[in-house]
């Protein structure tokens, strides 16, 4: 490879452009050369894009799951090493035992917020996994009842947290993950998920946090990018917006189809990485970033053109049993490249 790519350009080339245009030409000879079962195969072409160099001016953030939080590693720790690794923000997550729960109050997350301010960390949002213990189109009356006291409390808190943008998952037809779960005829649930966001609004606009509702796919509910932009568009409040998250479609769908319709009702975005070579459909269909099948350029290009400029944050459930900044890092390195910083 040194005969390929000089250390010195003689041609007024980036020593980066040199280096993609070597790999992507031994790319091409590899597949050629050795398709599968070593028969000749026809190499894909390259998409433009990110990997040309183009630099995009939005920001990077990676959710508090992807941290060994709290067991082997405290939320100050954390805030710390996200900014050592080079992010912007971070986002955090909302529970019932944690000091990001119930158990506290304006004066602990007021401090939280002082701190990450201290730190040089921005707070990118606020997101939760307790929409599926307590959904808000349940049958159960009072699991329906907690899910809104719930995410009530999750507004608060992101108000005190000092971000404006709260994840909501708005229901679910079915959550093929839990038991517990009765499923929900899809009018039934259509009408409870408005239901429940008009509850909400008022104290949401009051503290100016945004509503922003989460593209889930397997759970049955808003299942095209025209069921999510009728679902927002039908509060008329500026305060209702979308959670894109590229991952959660990737199984049947495609991230740059959705974001080229839901334009600029995204506010914030989930990167989670996928592979279409797998058949599993659980939370360990989920990848490192860079290591799936996702059309990365096409989907940054997609959101460039909306004019999209704010967070792109990185979640994955699995920290690193050994050395988990390195995923942390890792992370970093990886959206650096996708957004032309290196």
């Amino acid at each position: 490879m040194s005969e390929l790519i000089p250390l010195q350009d003689s041609n007024g080339m980036s020593r980066r452009t040199v280096l993609g245009t070597a790999l992507a030409a031994a790319g091409v000879a590899s597949a050629v050369m050795r398709g599968p079962w070593g028969t000749v195969a026809a190499a894909e072409p390259a998409t433009p894009g990110a990997q040309s160099g183009k630099r995009y001016q939005m920001k990077k953030s990676i959710n508090l799951w992807a941290f060994p939080y709290p067991d082997r590693m405290s939320l100050e720790q954390s805030l710390r090493l996200a900014k050592d690794a080079g992010f912007d923000g971070i986002e955090l997550n909302y529970d019932l035992d944690s000091e990001l729960s119930p158990k506290s109050g304006t004066a602990e997350f007021t401090a939280i917020r002082r701190l990450a301010e201290k730190i040089g960390i921005e707070i990118s949002g606020l997101c939760s996994f307790l929409f599926w213990p307590y959904p808000l189109t349940s049958h159960d009356l009072e699991k329906r009842a907690r899910g809104l006291e719930l995410a009530s409390l999750m507004t608060r808190a992101a108000h005190d947290l000092g971000t404006d943008n709260l994840l909501v998952v708005p229901g679910a037809v079915h959550i093929p993950w839990r038991t517990d779960y009765e499923p929900v005829a899809n009018d039934v649930c259509d009408q409870r998920a408005k239901a429940a966001i008009a509850k909400l609004l008022p104290q949401a606009e009051k503290l100016k946090i945004h509503l922003n509702i989460e593209n889930i796919f397997f759970n049955g509910y808003l299942m095209t990018p025209m069921e999510m932009g009728a679902f927002v568009d039908g509060f008329h409040s500026e305060f209702v917006h979308v959670h894109f998250d590229t991952g959660n479609i990737m199984q049947y769908q495609f991230p740059e189809h959705w974001i080229a319709y839901l334009g600029q009702r995204i506010r914030n975005v989930h990167l989670k990485e996928f592979t279409k070579k797998g058949t599993d459909s659980s939370l360990e269909a989920f990848r490192p970033l860079l290591d799936g099948t996702t059309n990365w350029p096409a989907v940054l290009d997609a959101l460039e053109t909306n004019g999209y400029q704010r967070y792109l944050t990185f979640e994955y459930f699995h920290p690193y049993q050994h050395w988990p900044e390195a995923l942390i890092y890792q992370t970093s390195d990886s959206l650096d490249r996708m957004l032309g910083r290196k």
